[in-house]
């Protein structure tokens, strides 16, 4: 091939019109449907067919200037870079946009519609057993209010300094939460959920992976987990600590023991820098991942040490360094990827990617979520909050894959997978 100055001149074309260099994101058109005469995306019916008038000019002006190269031009012209892996897909609770989370039945549905990994919060019951909820206070989640034999089960507590009047899965065995049935938890959001309400049993870690394990034999690939432990604090000062009895149960099964990835999550730190000492270079396979909430707030166990830092402490680049001494990863709230201003436009990304990227940490961030109520105002549609806009959140999430993402938990996986597979880098 010739090396030489033109070559150069038409590769850096060739990558800025395949880049979508005339402006990638959407734009407020896009958005809003408003109509601006001459609107690019309404000369040219797809990217695909705008790049392709761009490129066929410009790439018989290349084609002659070529003509003119020397085959003896000294300079040489580095390989392109790989092409990015594509993002994964994380069902987050399973696909709870479209079913009551934390069930099999989700979880199912999240790996039917596309998601590449699925996602089970654990708390523990009170023979230690780990069941999937999102918290151990269930009446949000279940019909527990409404069995008479369980009413003297009703109790309020302190979790992570916050005081809660309900349920809490530690009060009950395993065979007794297994008399419950789950619950929509935001049916004023998702009414259409509710219609599963009372059907689905609350499941077991080992349930969930037994279901990942069949759902891989169904697919024909494999399907990792994701487990959060929720509080752990609080269930080790009560004696039942969420860490051992996660990797028992990892480790009993052949699937997650060694063929599927496994991703454990927390918003606090000490547990997961006690998994890595424990863990060492073992289980390459499992992978740690630091939550990071808001960033006023700390990790509860900073709190219980009296530890002032806050997430936003290690959202810096000290932070991001310390945190790749135990993790292999970060899961962000969204917005500390790209904010949104006073209107809901999106704002320039932050350092966060970059900074974790630096020191060889993957990011995930949550939540992505296809209804009104959860889209910023130019991506919301007529209609009240829980009308859904699978647009807006394609939108949404294209604007986080243009940050650099690995990946993002979603409520609703075929949405998801349908941004990711419709991105263009």
């Amino acid at each position: 091939m010739p090396r030489c100055g033109v070559m150069r001149c038409c590769r850096d074309v060739h990558r800025a019109v395949m880049s979508g260099w005339y402006g990638r994101r959407p734009c407020d058109v896009c958005v809003t449907d408003k109509e601006i005469p001459l609107h690019l995306h309404a000369l040219f019916p797809s990217r695909r067919f705008f790049r392709l008038s761009l490129a066929l000019p410009l790439v018989a002006g290349c084609a002659l200037a070529l003509a003119g190269c020397s085959e003896d031009d000294d300079s040489q012209e580095p390989p392109p870079p790989p092409a990015p892996a594509k993002a994964l897909v994380v069902g987050h609770r399973g696909a709870s946009a479209l079913r009551p989370e934390h069930t099999l039945e989700s979880y199912r549905k999240a790996v039917e519609d596309g998601a590449d990994i699925i996602e089970p919060d654990l708390v523990s019951t009170k023979d230690g057993v780990l069941v999937a909820r999102h918290e151990n206070e269930i009446s949000g989640t279940t019909n527990v209010s409404e069995v008479a034999k369980f009413a003297d089960r009703k109790a309020t507590k302190t979790i992570d300094g916050v005081q809660l009047t309900g349920w809490f899965t530690e009060d009950f065995t395993l065979a007794e939460l297994k008399e419950l049935r789950a619950r929509e938890r935001i049916p004023q959001i998702r009414p259409a959920n509710t219609q599963y309400n009372d059907q689905f049993e609350i499941p077991t870690l080992t349930e969930v992976i037994a279901l990942a394990k069949q759902l891989s034999e169904q697919t024909g690939r494999i399907i990792p987990i994701y487990p959060e432990t929720k509080h752990p604090t609080y269930f080790q000062t009560i004696g039942l600590p969420l860490e051992d009895r996660l990797v028992t149960a990892l480790k009993a099964d052949d699937y997650t023991a060694s063929k599927a990835t496994v991703y454990i999550q927390s918003f606090e730190v000490a547990n997961l820098k006690a998994l890595r000492a424990r863990l060492g270079t073992s289980q390459s396979n499992w992978k740690l991942v630091q939550l990071l909430e808001v960033e006023t707030l700390r990790p509860y166990d900073f709190t219980v040490a009296g530890d002032t830092r806050t997430y936003a402490d290690l959202m810096t680049e000290q932070g991001m360094k310390e945190i790749a001494t135990y993790a292999n990863g970060v899961g962000p709230y969204k917005r500390s990827i790209i904010n949104v201003d006073s209107e809901g436009k999106f704002m320039a990304p932050t350092a966060l990617v970059r900074n974790a990227h630096a020191v060889n940490l993957t990011v995930h961030p949550y939540t992505f979520r296809p209804e009104n109520s959860f889209m910023p105002a130019p991506l919301k549609v007529a209609g009240p909050d829980s009308t859904r806009t699978p647009a807006g959140l394609i939108a949404e999430l294209h604007a986080y894959l243009d940050a650099g993402i690995d990946g993002f938990f979603t409520d609703d996986p075929a949405v998801g997978r349908q941004a990711v597979d419709s991105y263009v880098p």
